[in-house]
C-alpha cells in the first residue's frame, strides 16, 4: 500500500497543476476529513472527476478503503479511468480500475475505482455498509440520473444511521463528496442536511452565445436539424478561426449520418478559396456515443495534427461527462434523447426531446474551456422560450422504477412511498412498480420480498427478462435463455447498410438466418445467431458474412459468460426452485418468455394492428425490423420485448389504419431521406476512411500537399 502511496504521490503532471481544482487542493482534502457530507460544485472541466481521488487518496483516505467514484454514463467511467491511470503512472485495473455492467477492470489492488451508479447500487445490495469504501463521490449528480437519485437517499440514510450509533461494521466513517455542476447546489446541500458547498471556478473565457433561427417550434417533431448542424459546423468551418469543433446530436445514427454529411461535403472544399483562416488546411471528423469502440473512444482526445480542424459530432455525453481539450466552436441542436414513461400505454419510450436552458448552458460552456469561444444554436430564441424547459426532469420522475423499487426493497426499504427522495416521483409510478412486482412473484400481498424477488435483484437485467431466465433454470434449461438475454443486452446486431443494394445482400442473408433457427420468432432467430457463430471456425469472418456487427457478437459472448457465473451461484444455493415440464424445447422456450412477458402480451386486433392485453389496450405494430413482419394475418398472438415510437417509420407497416396526412408526411420524410442517400461503395469508403486509424495522416498529407500548391502559386 505504502508503494501505490508513493507512485500516487509522484506522477504529478504540469496538466494536473494548471486545472482549477489544484489550487485548493488542501482546503478541499479539509473539507472532506471535517464533514460527513460535501457539494464540490464547479464548470466541467475544472478538474473534480480527474483530481480529487487523487487528493484524497494521498491524504491517507485509501488506508481505510477504496475511493469509489460513480458516474451516470459507463463511457465516461472507463474514459476518466484510463485517463487517471495514465496521471499516476499505473496499468489500468491495478491502482486504478473501473467497474460497468458487465465490464469489471478492477483487482483487490484498486484504490481508486471509478464506476457507473447503477454498478454502486448494486455493490451496496451485498455490502449495505460499503465497508470496502472510505469515500464514495456521486459525480455529475446536476445529470440526476435514476440510480444517482436512489443512491443519494440511501447514503443519507446510512450516514445519519451510522450517527445515531447503529452498528455498521465500519472502521472508520464514510465521507459521502456530490459533485454537481453549478446547478441547483442550494437543494442538494439542504437535502444532505445544509452540509457545506466548495465552489471550484471553472471556465475563464467568455463564449458568444448566437441564436441561428434555422428551426423554431414548429420542428419539434421534424429531423430537420440533423441538415441545419451540419450547414452550420461546414459554414464555421470555413469562416471562423483555427480551433475545433464540438457538435451536439441525440444519438448513433444521427451522429453517423453527420459525420457521412460533414465528411462528403467537407472533401470538396477549396482551401486556396473558401477558407478564410489559411492556417486551416482540413478537417477531421470523429463520432463520440456511448456504444463506441474504446480504440475510437481515445481518438477524440488526441490533438489533430498541424493545420486540421478537429470535429467531434457527440451525444450529450460530451455535455458533462467528457472533457475534450481545444474545443472552441459549439454547434447545438437543441435536441436529445430522453427516455419517458408513459403510463397511459405503461411502456418505457425512447424519445428525441428539445433540452433544457440548464443543459444549452452547459452545451454552450464547453467552447471556453482553453480561450475565448463560441456557441452557435441553430434553434431560434422563439423555440428557446417556448419549447426549452428551465430544467430537465430528473429521471426518477419520468422512467418506470419497478428494477428500483425491487431493490429498495431487497435493501430493507420497505416504506419505498417516504424513501427520502432527492425529487418524489409520482406516487402512482411507486404504485405501478409495486403491482408489477406483485405480478410476476417478486413481492408477495404485504410488500416483502419473495425468494424470487431476491434472485431476480442478482442479475444486471430489466425484470422481466430476469423473471424469463430464472424459469428456464428453474426448468434446467438455462442454455435456451441466457444467450437470448445476452443478446438483448447489447446494441442490434444486425448490419443495414443505407444504400439500396446493399441493403438487399443484407436482407437476404438475413431472411436465410431466420429460415436457419426453425422458427419464425426474434428471440429463437437471436438464440441460433449466437449458437452458429460461437460454433463457426471464425466467428468474426462468420458475422461479415451474414451481415452481423462482431462487436456485439463479442460483447454477448462475453455477457452470457457472466450470466452463467451469476446463474451458477445462485443455483447451489439451498432453496433455488426446481420445476418439471415435460414439452419440447420449443414449447419450453415459450413457456419460459410468456412467464418473463406476460405484461408484454398482444392480440390481433384490425388488420395488422395488435392490442395489448396488460389493461391499456395500446395498439401496436410489429416493427419492420422483426422477424413477424409481414406475417401478421397468420398471427393471434405475439409477445414483445419493447416498443420503439416512430409514427412516421411505422405508418408504412399498417398503411390501412392511418390517415392520409401521415402517409403523405411518411412519404415525404422518405423521399428526402433517398435523396440523400450515397452510393453504397462511397458510402463505405467514408466510413472505413473516417473510422480508420490512417485516417489522421491523410488528413495531414492532404494539408502539406495544399502548402506546396500554394507555394508554387506564390512563386514568380
Amino acid at each position: 500500500m505504502d508503494k501505490r502511496n508513493k507512485s500516487l504521490h509522484t506522477m504529478d503532471s504540469c496538466d494536473s497543476e494548471n486545472l482549477p481544482i489544484s489550487q485548493h487542493k488542501e482546503k478541499l482534502v479539509q473539507a472532506v476529513q471535517v464533514n460527513s457530507f460535501l457539494v464540490v460544485t464547479g464548470e466541467t472541466g475544472s478538474g473534480k472527476t480527474t483530481q480529487l481521488p487523487q487528493y484524497l487518496y494521498r491524504a491517507g483516505f485509501g488506508k481505510n478503503g477504496k475511493i469509489g467514484v460513480t458516474q451516470p454514463r459507463r463511457v465516461a467511467a472507463i474514459t476518466v479511468a484510463q485517463r487517471v491511470s495514465q496521471e499516476v503512472g499505473c496499468s489500468l485495473g491495478r491502482e486504478v480500475g473501473y467497474q460497468v455492467r458487465f465490464d469489471d477492470c478492477s483487482t483487490q489492488d484498486t484504490v481508486v475505482k471509478y464506476m457507473t451508479d447503477g454498478c454502486l447500487l448494486r455493490e451496496i445490495l451485498a455490502d449495505p455498509s460499503l465497508t470496502q469504501y472510505s469515500v464514495v463521490i456521486l459525480d455529475e449528480a446536476h445529470e440526476r440520473s435514476l440510480n444517482t437519485d436512489i443512491l443519494l437517499g440511501l447514503l443519507k440514510r446510512k450516514v445519519l444511521q451510522a450517527r445515531g450509533g447503529s452498528s455498521s461494521g465500519r472502521s472508520a466513517p464514510l465521507k459521502v463528496v456530490v459533485m454537481s455542476a453549478t446547478l441547483e447546489t442550494d437543494k442538494l446541500s439542504a437535502f444532505l442536511g445544509d452540509c457545506p458547498v466548495f465552489a471550484i471556478p471553472g471556465r475563464t473565457f467568455p463564449v458568444a452565445e448566437r441564436f441561428c433561427g434555422l428551426i423554431g417550434p414548429k420542428d419539434t417533431d421534424s429531423t430537420v436539424y440533423v441538415q441545419e448542424v451540419v450547414k452550420v459546423a461546414l459554414d464555421l468551418h470555413t469562416s471562423e478561426r483555427a480551433g475545433d469543433i464540438l457538435v451536439f446530436l441525440t444519438g448513433q445514427s444521427e451522429i453517423e449520418k453527420a459525420c457521412d454529411m460533414l465528411y462528403e461535403k467537407a472533401e470538396a472544399i477549396d482551401y486556396r478559396y473558401d477558407v478564410q483562416d489559411r492556417s486551416v488546411e482540413g478537417l477531421l471528423i470523429l463520432p463520440l456515443y456511448g456504444s463506441m469502440p474504446t480504440d475510437q473512444q481515445r481518438q477524440i482526445f488526441q490533438p489533430p495534427p498541424k493545420g486540421v480542424r478537429k470535429c467531434v459530432v457527440a451525444t450529450n455525453i460530451a455535455a458533462t461527462s467528457l472533457t475534450i481539450n481545444g474545443i472552441k466552436y459549439i454547434v447545438d441542436s437543441g435536441f436529445v434523447k430522453q427516455l419517458n414513461h408513459n403510463s397511459r400505454v405503461g411502456l418505457d419510450i425512447l424519445e428525441v426531446v428539445p433540452i433544457s436552458k440548464s443543459e444549452a448552458q452547459q452545451r454552450a460552456g464547453r467552447a471556453g474551456r482553453t480561450s475565448a469561444g463560441k456557441c452557435f444554436r441553430i434553434y431560434s430564441k422563439e423555440f428557446w422560450e417556448k419549447c426549452m424547459p428551465e430544467y430537465t426532469v430528473p429521471e426518477i420522475q419520468r422512467t418506470s422504477l419497478t428494477a428500483v423499487i425491487l431493490t429498495l426493497k431487497c435493501l430493507g426499504v420497505h416504506d419505498v412511498i417516504r424513501f427520502p427522495y432527492l425529487d418524489r416521483p409520482e406516487e402512482r409510478f411507486i404504485l405501478e412498480a409495486l403491482k408489477q412486482l406483485y405480478q410476476c412473484d417478486a413481492i408477495d400481498r404485504r410488500g416483502h420480498v419473495t425468494r424470487l424477488g431476491r434472485l431476480m435483484v442478482e442479475f444486471p437485467l430489466p425484470p422481466g427478462l430476469t423473471r424469463a431466465l430464472l424459469k428456464a433454470a428453474s426448468l434446467g434449461c438455462e442454455d435456451l435463455l441466457l444467450p437470448v438475454a445476452a443478446m438483448l443486452s447489447v446494441e442490434n446486431i444486425f448490419i443495414r447498410p443505407g444504400h439500396p443494394e446493399k441493403q438487399q445482400d443484407a436482407q437476404r442473408e438475413h431472411v436465410k438466418l431466420i429460415a436457419e433457427s426453425g422458427s419464425c420468432n426474434d428471440f429463437t432467430v437471436l438464440l441460433s445467431v449466437f449458437e452458429k457463430c460461437r460454433a463457426s471456425d471464425s466467428p468474426s469472418a462468420w458475422c461479415r458474412d451474414h451481415w452481423i456487427h462482431w462487436r456485439a457478437l463479442k460483447s454477448a459472448f462475453s455477457i452470457e459468460t457472466q450470466l452463467r457465473d451469476i446463474l451458477l451461484r445462485l443455483k447451489q444455493q439451498r432453496d433455488f426452485p426446481v420445476e418439471k415440464f415435460d414439452g419440447s424445447r420449443s414449447e419450453i422456450f415459450r413457456r419460459c418468455l410468456c412467464t418473463g412477458y406476460f405484461a408484454n402480451v398482444a392480440r390481433r386486433a384490425v388488420g395488422r394492428t395488435f392490442c395489448t392485453m396488460d389493461g391499456h389496450g395500446s395498439v401496436v405494430h410489429i416493427h419492420p425490423a422483426s422477424a413477424l413482419f409481414e406475417q401478421e394475418a397468420q398471427l393471434d398472438w405475439i409477445i414483445f420485448h419493447d416498443v420503439l415510437v416512430d409514427a412516421y417509420e411505422l405508418s408504412s407497416v399498417a398503411r390501412e389504419e392511418v390517415t392520409d396526412e401521415e402517409v403523405a408526411k411518411w412519404e415525404a420524410k422518405e423521399a428526402a431521406k433517398r435523396q440523400s442517400e450515397e452510393s453504397a461503395e462511397d458510402a463505405l469508403k467514408k466510413l472505413e476512411r473516417r473510422n480508420d486509424e490512417a485516417s489522421v495522416s491523410e488528413a495531414r498529407a492532404r494539408y502539406l500537399q495544399r502548402k506546396r500548391e500554394r507555394g508554387h502559386q506564390k512563386a514568380p
